[in-house]
């Protein structure tokens, strides 16, 4: 136990990106976005990948037009491909790097759909398709791989299952 304390200590920018997120999921989005903003200053272009990826992760829900929300889930993307697993390590309950690319990409196929670009969309559905094996065996993973299956079948590619739904497990008003 002492150990897993000492290599996962509390980060204050991850508990006030999960503040604002608690702001977006009850509604508020426009002060969601104001105060997504200003971490996003503090952190900076350079900062923290884990910070950058989590921010941006969440500020592109926080957006109502489709072409802000992909600019947000490209920069997550981009955050993401410079972590590591020693640094998520340091996060308590932080996933595998390779975790957290099914919904990354998922996030962006269901941008580029939005923005009726199809081939994007088939792209990443297709990497986040790929990537899904590394997701665990739990409710969140059950929900990312069942919006997989849902965006390939509105996709025409087929899909393992899933309801008339589609998209990434994302919390909207």
């Amino acid at each position: 136990m002492t150990e897993r304390q000492e290599q996962a200590v509390p980060d204050a920018v991850m508990t006030r990106i999960g503040q604002v997120v608690m702001l977006c999921h009850a509604g508020d989005r426009e002060e969601a976005r104001h105060r997504f903003l200003d971490l996003w200053a503090e952190i900076g272009e350079d900062g923290d990948p884990l910070h950058r990826c989590t921010l941006a992760h969440y500020m592109a829900d926080a957006q109502d037009d489709p072409c802000d929300e992909l600019a947000w889930d490209l920069r997550a993307l981009t955050a993401a491909e410079e972590l590591t697993d020693d640094r998520l390590g340091r996060h308590e309950g932080a996933l595998a790097v390779r975790a957290l690319y099914p919904s990354l990409h998922l996030n962006l196929a269901a941008d580029y759909v939005r923005l009726g670009r199809t081939d994007a969309a088939r792209t990443h559905v297709r990497r986040a398709r790929r990537a899904s094996d590394a997701l665990g065996e739990d409710p969140y993973s059950d929900g990312v791989r069942a919006a997989i299956s849902r965006l390939e079948l509105r996709l025409g590619q087929g899909g393992t299952g899933g309801d008339a739904g589609w998209g990434p497990p994302r919390q909207r008003p």
